[in-house]
């Protein structure tokens, strides 16, 4: 039976739609993998009953989840380029990414 369940979190300024035993992967979050976090900003909760939608948030609801490790994004590169003064420069970029479990929807 699968358990329709679901929140909507925000975490690190980003809204996330999750539901139980889902992986996700947030911005970088400094935790060791392993460690328990509990995000408190749970903004809706719905399940086969209805749906709690918070004003801005729901009270005393909060989502667990697991720090499975870290991660490298995508490489991004971006091109520098002055007109008629023979400068160009490319710059690459990646960002670190985390990724969680989630345990636990509470509320």
């Amino acid at each position: 039976m699968t358990e329709s369940r679901y929140a909507v979190i925000e975490a690190q300024g980003l809204q996330y739609r999750v539901a139980k035993e889902e992986e996700h992967i947030l911005p970088h979050m400094g935790v060791e993998p392993g460690q328990e976090v509990t995000f408190d900003r749970v903004l809706l909760i719905a399940d086969g009953k209805g749906i709690k939608v918070g004003q801005p948030v729901i009270e005393g609801a909060s989502v667990k989840v697991q720090v499975l490790g870290t991660e490298r994004g995508p490489k991004i590169q971006v091109g520098v380029y002055k007109r008629r003064k023979k400068y160009r420069r490319k710059i690459g970029y990646r960002d670190t990414l985390t990724r969680v479990k989630i345990l636990d929807i509470r509320g």
